[in-house]
């Protein structure tokens, strides 16, 4: 999508998400050393050309400043007097001048507000809308498994995209997924690649990011996920001794981050002992960067909660609200645990059975965004949610929380953690979670 100058005046929203948009394109540009330097140079100039246009004709800022901005805090290319928000501390370009990964889910989170925005102040679908969602593949993934129409369609198609986000064309083909679906399924990306070789990350089996690393002495490799709480808080991240031409690296885990506990800890993935191996790319397909960030990591959370309440004695519905004599339960049975009820309406559906028929129900609906700003904005774009009442965010985004509660209170949503409303649920059956 290309942002362009308009004679209307421009939100400071629409300003930042202009500004990420470009400068994300030129941070990529800048550090792609793959790129020919002619196609370089034009991604650059005309990622500036959108700055200039963002910035308005009365801050200029020279092609040279541009470039070294780069480098530095990206709130710094922002125009006087607009707020840097969810920009605030953000880099370009990381220590080790490499592109930093965090951009991607910032700009796509910006379009989810845009695209909440729009939804709640048109009627009916506006062109930028229809732009906005076209770049979004995640929206285009999950509206092709809708099409099949059955919970029991949507619900495996989800799971798959969860459970298998990268595997052989064999692998792929079995999952017998819509044409619209499998189509963001492509060869292994280039920056997961060191020669033919690649690694899946042990918490969401994805291709790692693969660079090199110059000292004055040798030269060594690392390879992590490219979600960074994956890489830095699960040990998703290791080393290598470049190996023999022809020869695939060994990988060399780093040391393990400390583990969670208490409530946190039963859905906290243990990676000690386990080390990827090389996986050749020729033959292998890994899903486009959107759905895997916005519909596999998330689901990840999302069937490790529907797993775990199943593990502790809750029965599998198909749909909320059924009673012990419809699923022929045991009394011993405390409730049922459907996931993405109603074609995705919301995420969890539990409901814990009491006396009588009696029941407590949790629907849930888990979020991840990585700017938790991004997050409140888009909550209150929505007017709160349609069919959840509560935001559940992951363990590791238990910071988020204060910010969160407050935006939700307006809306009478209720906001916790995955291990939390685990705990809580376990609670309200009698039961133990961790």
């Amino acid at each position: 999508m290309k942002f362009t100058s308009t004679s209307e005046p421009i939100s400071h929203d629409m300003i930042r998400q202009m500004m990420m948009r470009a400068a994300t394109v030129a941070a990529k540009a800048l550090t792609d050393t793959e790129q020919a330097p002619e196609g370089r140079l034009s991604t650059l100039m005309e990622s500036h050309g959108e700055v200039l246009a963002a910035r308005g004709p009365g801050q200029p800022l020279p092609f040279e400043s541009f470039l070294a901005m780069l480098t530095g805090y990206l709130a710094r290319l922002l125009p006087d007097g607009v707020s840097p928000e969810e920009m605030t501390g953000v880099h370009l370009i990381n220590d080790d001048g490499l592109f930093e990964e965090d951009l991607f889910d910032l700009d796509q989170e910006q379009r989810e507000v845009a695209r909440a925005v729009q939804k709640a102040t048109r009627d009916g679908r506006s062109t930028s809308l229809a732009e906005i969602e076209q770049e979004m593949d995640q929206v285009t993934v999950n509206s092709g498994l809708r099409k099949r129409g059955t919970q029991d369609a949507y619900a495996k198609g989800r799971s798959d995209l969860s459970r298998l986000p990268a595997g052989t064309e064999t692998e792929v083909r079995r999952l017998n997924m819509p044409s619209v679906v499998g189509q963001f399924y492509r060869p292994i990306n280039y920056a997961a690649l060191y020669e033919q070789w690649w690694f899946a990350c042990p918490v969401c089996r994805w291709p790692m990011k693969i660079t090199r690393h110059r000292s004055r002495k040798s030269v060594t490799g690392r390879v992590r996920c490219f979600y960074r709480p994956h890489a830095e808080l699960m040990g998703a991240s290791y080393t290598f001794k470049i190996p023999d031409a022809g020869k695939p690296p060994a990988l060399i885990p780093g040391s393990p981050p400390p583990a969670p506990t208490g409530a946190a800890s039963v859905l906290a993935h243990d990676l000690r002992g386990s080390v990827p191996q090389p996986l050749p790319a020729a033959g292998h397909l890994a899903l486009a960067r959107g759905p895997w960030r916005y519909t596999t990591v998330p689901g990840l959370l999302e069937i490790a909660l529907y797993d775990a309440l199943i593990s502790r004695g809750f029965a599998v519905a198909p749909e909320p609200h059924m009673s012990r004599a419809a699923l022929g339960a045991g009394a011993d049975c405390p409730g049922t645990v459907t996931v993405w009820p109603y074609l995705d309406a919301y995420d969890l559906h539990v409901d814990v059975w009491q006396l009588g028929d009696e029941r407590e129900s949790f629907l849930l609906d888990i979020k991840d965004f990585t700017s938790e700003k991004l997050l409140a904005k888009k909550i209150q774009a929505d007017g709160g949610d349609d069919a959840a009442e509560w935001i559940i965010v992951p363990d590791y985004r238990e910071t988020s929380l204060p910010l969160l509660r407050g935006v939700c209170e307006e809306f009478g949503l209720k906001v916790t953690t995955a291990g939390e409303i685990g705990q809580k649920i376990c609670r309200t059956a009698g039961i133990r979670w961790a």
